[in-house]
């Protein structure tokens, strides 16, 4: 039997928006990747993993995109991007490895000031249709703040699905990290943007890649490895006018709507491919 898997990326809100559109749009165009075997979510993509796996139907999702009066709240950083990215810059100038790296932004992380960690808890719960694990298989990634250690939570993790991603959106310099039996975590993008490696074993995989970055390979590895075990591999990311909706800073809320927009519209044009290679 053929094992699916989908691999959501993170993005900020507006990846949140770009992913439920583009999803919408294929279930509109006779695409149902929501019967997946397996979801991975990072970061934007552990909230819009939690999403689809949470029963509500994919259209209602798409509203509270589309529609003011039923976005969620979100709120301001306290670190606008350019500060962020200073300080992401000077965190890990130096580092040794991959995983000292991430030991360094987890530092930076730690020390940043931000919104009050019960206030951005409320902004995860409040996005969240259920708060509950769902019956199918859920991978949400975060990575330990001192150890530089990816984790790797699911309904077997005994950990509050809430925390879960809401550490895995815990974006260094912007959010605060999260507490979890003790540990605190940091955003699981801060692996790899993608961590599309984790869907080993899956004989298809459909990778939603929101934010391409230039020189960054992390995710043609990935994509590699899984198809050197023998899976076929599609990555979508947003195209030109998607891209443009989505604008430079993927945390503004504000952009939700067109982001939402371009993605339904991208998806319904990628539905007969996709379809091929996801049937």
């Amino acid at each position: 039997m053929t094992r699916r898997g989908l691999v959501l990326g993170g993005g900020g809100v507006a990846g949140v928006a770009w992913q439920t559109g583009l999803l919408a749009g294929l279930l509109e165009g006779g695409v149902n990747v929501l019967d997946a075997d397996l979801v991975v979510g990072t970061s934007a993509g552990s909230t819009v993993a939690a999403q689809i796996t949470s029963g509500t139907p994919l259209g209602a999702l798409l509203d509270r995109q589309v529609e003011p009066a039923l976005q969620s709240p979100e709120m301001p950083p306290v670190l606008d991007a350019d500060d962020r990215m200073v300080r992401w810059l000077d965190a890990v100038d130096g580092a040794t490895d991959a995983v000292d790296q991430r030991r360094r932004l987890g530092a930076m992380a730690l020390a940043a000031p931000t919104v009050a960690a019960d206030e951005r808890r409320a902004v995860i719960e409040a996005r969240l249709p259920s708060h509950r694990w769902p019956g199918s298989d859920l991978r949400i990634v975060a990575v330990d703040a001192e150890t530089g250690v990816e984790r790797v939570f699911d309904s077997a993790s005994g950990v509050d699905l809430v925390d879960a991603v809401t550490a895995s959106c815990a974006v260094p310099g912007a959010w605060p990290p999260v507490v979890i039996g003790g540990r605190r975590y940091i955003d699981g993008g801060t692996r790899t943007t993608e961590n599309a490696d984790l869907a080993a074993g899956c004989d298809r995989v459909l990778v939603l890649q929101v934010m391409p970055i230039p020189g960054n390979v992390d995710l043609d590895g990935q994509v590699a490895g899984l198809r050197e075990q023998g899976a076929g591999v599609t990555v979508l990311r947003p195209d030109d006018g998607a891209a443009s909706a989505i604008g430079p800073d993927l945390l503004d809320p504000a952009v939700r709507e067109s982001a939402a927009r371009a993605g339904r519209a991208q998806g319904l044009r990628a539905a007969s491919a996709t379809g091929a290679f996801w049937r």
